[in-house]
């Protein structure tokens, strides 16, 4: 049975295994593929990156044998979004297959500038502390256990310094895939930074709002996949639906991207 990729990309502090619930929720068409990234999980004695340039490399290395073989997707949520987006720019100047499909979640539109004034890796401790709590996704267990803080504290604020120097405001150079924005309602996000993303495709943004923040795709993770079930079995269908993997085998070109 052939697979389309899903390659998954955390958020701040986040590690390959925020995605292990997905599998059991995915279409059987679909593969999931989580992003271990530097100083996390199985490479946590792998350097931090100094810069999202390095960052992007590291992921591009480890999905570049894959995806001159079969169909894949993005997915990123919040830094994961950045990386996505950059991923795939990156990918359009070479001469490999881009995504079928980009989902970014949790995340403004790359051109428009932060509306908040926190700048969270320049925080002292008790600052950062405080104000990841309020923001969530990181259990409050890590605060009260020095050892964890020893190892979780430096990787989470670098993460940090690469989510918050990455931008370049006023940039526009839409991809040519279409993508599917995933936003909380209760985010702290504004229209112009959320609708922004209308103008990063060449083709089809589709704009999704879900109840909850920042990190609504832990509560609202079955909803959210049934979503992305939905929209690659109904713009892909050549590739996301039972008759292709059957059909289809490893190596046979009819698998491949399909036009647009």
């Amino acid at each position: 049975m052939v697979k389309s990729k899903l390659f998954c990309f955390p958020y701040a502090g986040g590690s390959a295994a925020v995605f292990s619930k997905w599998r059991k929720f995915l279409d059987p068409a679909i593969e999931l593929c989580p992003i271990e990234l530097a100083g996390r999980g199985r490479r946590i004695h792998v350097p931090l990156y100094k810069d999202d340039i390095e960052l992007v490399e590291d992921v591009f290395r480890q999905i570049e044998p894959e995806i001159n073989r079969i169909p894949y997707v993005f997915f990123g949520h919040s830094m994961g979004s950045m990386i996505a987006y950059k991923l795939a720019q990156k990918i359009k100047k070479t001469a490999l297959p881009g995504p079928l499909h980009v989902f970014f979640s949790g995340r403004r539109a790359p051109h428009v500038k932060r509306k908040e004034e926190k700048i969270y890796h320049r925080m002292n401790e008790e600052d950062f502390r405080r104000e990841v709590l309020e923001l969530g996704g990181t259990p409050e267990e890590f605060f009260q256990h020095p050892e964890l803080l020893d190892l979780f504290l430096p990787m989470l604020k670098n993460d940090f310094k690469l989510a918050e120097l990455e931008d370049h405001p006023g940039e526009i150079d839409p991809l040519n895939m279409r993508i599917s924005v995933f936003l909380g309602k209760s985010d702290d996000l504004s229209p112009e930074q959320c609708n922004g993303w209308k103008l990063h495709s060449e083709q089809l943004c589709s704009i999704h709002y879900f109840e909850g923040g920042h990190f609504f795709l832990h509560e609202k993770m079955e909803e959210m996949l049934k979503m992305i079930n939905m929209t690659l079995k109904c713009f892909y269908p050549d590739v996301f639906s039972k008759e292709a993997i059957a059909i289809n085998q490893p190596g046979e070109p009819s698998l491949l991207r399909p036009s647009l």
